[in-house]
């Protein structure tokens, strides 16, 4: 059953189109995850499927009617990039009040046990830090029993303990047979969560499978070596610079270690293997003329990066 899709749909901005003729379907109980650079369209897709925005051409669907209608929002949950809490107002009452809009609310203590919330109970959310809000904005999706969620950049800001036991509320709501749409800058929780990737170069999509085809669908290696200088080696498609190790996309490694011998370059460390998803992320939106965001900073298309 398709829960939510999007039929060519365009969204202008004045002279900018954010978003060029998106076509994407959503299914009752995937746990798909959404890809891009910064300004890829990802955000405006999502606020196009909840009904915050209208599409300039194309059109929407959300449960087979129009986002827009307060019928069918009901039956999603969804956590912004950017939320703002009544800091006055401590976290079981806000808790409290969001629940008192939908007839059937998840209890407070299993909501904010399952988010890991439970201590914070009689906190002002205005003495929270922002990772404490930000678990909280999170948790607040899930409270009247949706269906369907939209996650954008829901852990921003969370250290590795608060993510991870983000990553559980998640899969508790997947598991129980919910669908999540989740849009991330972290290629780690990604592939660690969703079972389908979207990904959005430039307002259009340029991938779209599941994490393993994804992964495949470039046709990579990475080589990672240690070398005082690199030599230009053929079939390299990016190159990056991490903690001293030189790391190296290509579309033959047999062909690039060759060469690399070949040059009498001085090096060590060897080490050949799959690509990642965040390699074959990189692969596919440098190819689109893309500057991408990862955990290893910013990537300009063509261009090695030190991180």
């Amino acid at each position: 059953m398709i829960v939510a899709r999007a039929i060519q749909a365009t969204r202008r901005y004045s002279e900018v189109t954010a978003l060029d003729q998106v076509t994407l379907d959503l299914h009752s109980g995937e746990l798909v995850g959404l890809l891009g650079p910064n300004g890829a369209g990802k955000s405006t897709l999502l606020s196009l499927l909840v009904g915050l925005r209208r599409v300039s051409a194309g059109r929407v669907e959300l449960f087979g009617g129009d986002p827009r209608d307060p019928a069918y929002r009901r039956q999603i949950g969804m956590t912004p990039q950017e939320t703002g809490l009544p800091p006055t107002l401590r976290v079981g009452e806000v808790v409290d009040f969001v629940s008192a809009h939908y007839p059937d609310p998840v209890p407070r203590a299993e909501l904010l046990g399952r988010f890991g919330l439970d201590d914070l109970v009689r906190r002002q959310t205005g003495g929270l830090s922002g990772g404490q809000k930000r678990r909280l904005a999170v948790a607040l999706a899930f409270v009247g029993r949706p269906r369907l969620v939209f996650l954008d950049e829901p852990t921003t800001g969370l250290d590795v303990t608060a993510r991870r036991e983000l990553w559980d509320g998640i899969r508790h709501f997947h598991a129980e047979g919910g669908t999540v749409l989740l849009s991330s800058h972290y290629l780690e929780e990604i592939e660690a969560l969703a079972q389908r990737v979207v990904v959005l170069g430039r307002g259009r999509v340029l991938a779209d499978d599941s994490v393993a085809a994804v992964r495949d669908l470039v046709g990579l290696r990475r080589v990672s070596l240690v070398v005082p200088e690199l030599p230009t080696l053929p079939g390299v498609r990016n190159v990056t610079l991490v903690d001293g190790v030189t790391h190296l996309l290509t579309s033959d490694s047999d062909l690039l270690v060759r060469e690399l011998v070949r040059s009498g370059v001085s090096f060590s460390n060897l080490e050949i293997r799959a690509t990642s998803l965040e390699d074959a992320f990189l692969a596919i939106t440098t190819e689109s003329g893309e500057t991408v965001t990862t955990e290893s900073g910013d990537v300009p298309a063509g261009q090695p990066v030190e991180a």
